[in-house]
């Protein structure tokens, strides 16, 4: 059986095979012990060294890293009709270290690091297939506090502009008879990105946060010419088609409960922001929207309501609840980003560049995926033996690093022991 990482790097092009070879060993090392240093992964002092020469390396960019793994991911997406392209965006925090260079502003002045923007691939079901594209930046100081001037600048000269960015690069990798669902949270709620021109197999569902001026398109069609209402309103007023139960899960602001929600969907005509600029002229964009809402929560508690919008076409309640299921895939480019950064540490990483820390994350962007695909297959397999999905090493380094278990297991432990 060829190694997982050899597989998922096959479409790697770094200009010298020597390199392509180096990077699955530098992953395969990463990948069996995520949580540690980069010595104690590497398994001695040479190899952590040519992992530091690596992505010290002048002769490649960390965009042909993720190139390589978005292929494959491609490949993965061939086999599903439907895939959900999930977009988000978190930041590297280097605040602490304060000799890195090339770094931005994040929150703040005072903190600094890096921005990344994130393209998941994720099956209809839930399954996560990889990464679509990733892009990364850092804030230069004399854009602090321009935020606030965001309704007087074009879109193209926002960070906004990403959503869009990642969306047209998204189309071009997705072959044409393949249905891609592009999923964004608040942050996507963005006129331009509703009114972008998109290929035929390409739709949107974004969270809405915005309380829009739109026409009702039932209305529209009754009167020709009613006058427009607001988004927020209109939405509520509309008949509830159904209701639909969900588990609530318990964190450390409530308990865990059982919360029904009322669904309710209808067609809109969503008009050209007051603010939009004269020289880039708009036309008002036909979109669905689905509001599901917890009308009679209990005391105390913060009822869930979810505004979508979507540019696929809702005729029923099943279609209206599959797009809210969809929408809730969307934790899995949190869970993603949480990987990255807490499962494997890479704002503790010592290194000196921008650069070099893009490098870093490009590797550990693959790393990062297997762990998350790793831990959704342990769901559904978890009383099959690991050997099913891991390597000899793999599961033995898992065992020793996440149990503490020095030497590890002589027989192969069940798949959700290796991975929880």
């Amino acid at each position: 059986m060829e190694k997982w990482a050899a597989q998922e790097l096959q479409y790697a092009d770094l200009g010298d095979t020597r390199r392509k070879k180096r990077l699955i060993s530098i992953v395969e090392n990463l990948a069996s012990q995520p949580s540690t240093i980069v010595p104690q992964a590497s398994g001695n002092l040479a190899a952590a060294s040519a992992t530091y020469d690596f992505w010290n390396s002048p002769y490649f960019h960390p965009s042909d890293i993720i190139a390589a793994q978005a292929k494959s991911t491609v490949e993965r997406i061939k086999e599903h009709p439907i895939v959900l392209a999930v977009q988000d965006t978190t930041s590297l925090d280097f605040t602490t270290q304060k000799a890195k260079k090339g770094m931005g502003y994040l929150d703040y002045k005072k903190s600094f690091g890096l921005k990344v923007h994130t393209t998941l691939g994720v099956s209809p079901q839930g399954i996560p297939l990889g990464l679509i594209n990733q892009y990364v930046w850092a804030r230069e100081e004399k854009n602090l506090g321009i935020a606030k001037q965001r309704k007087k600048r074009e879109t193209e000269e926002k960070e906004s502009q990403r959503w869009l960015d990642s969306l047209s690069e998204t189309q071009q990798q997705i072959p044409e008879d393949i249905q891609v669902v592009t999923i964004g949270d608040c942050e996507a709620d963005i006129f331009d990105l509703f009114a972008q021109s998109r290929s035929p197999n390409s739709h949107l569902l974004i969270r809405g946060t915005h309380n829009r001026k739109v026409n009702y398109l039932e209305d529209k069609q009754k009167s020709g010419h009613p006058e427009p209402k607001y988004l927020h309103q209109s939405i509520r007023e509309v008949k509830a088609c159904g209701s639909l139960d969900v588990q609530v899960k318990r964190n450390p602001n409530h308990e865990a409960r059982l919360a029904k929600l009322t669904v309710r969907f209808a067609s809109f005509e969503i008009q050209v922001p007051k603010h939009h600029s004269k020289a880039n002229p708009r036309q008002p964009v036909k979109l669905q929207a689905i509001l599901a809402e917890e009308e009679n929560p209990r005391p105390g508690v913060n009822p869930i309501s979810w505004l979508l919008l979507t540019s696929l076409d809702i005729s029923s309640f099943e279609s209206a609840i599959t797009c809210v299921r969809w929408y809730s895939y969307r934790w899995l480019i949190e869970r993603y980003h949480f990987v990255l950064k807490s499962g494997c540490g890479l704002e503790k990483l010592q290194l000196e560049t921008g650069r070099r820390i893009e490098m870093a994350l490009a590797t550990y962007s693959i790393v990062a995926w297997r762990l998350l695909w790793l831990t959704y297959q342990a769901r559904l397999h978890g009383e099959e033996s690991c050997e099913s999905f891991l390597e000899e090493h793999e599961w033995q380094s898992l065992c020793a690093t996440i149990h503490k278990k020095s030497p590890p297991p002589e027989k192969p432990p069940s798949f959700r022991e290796a991975v929880r």
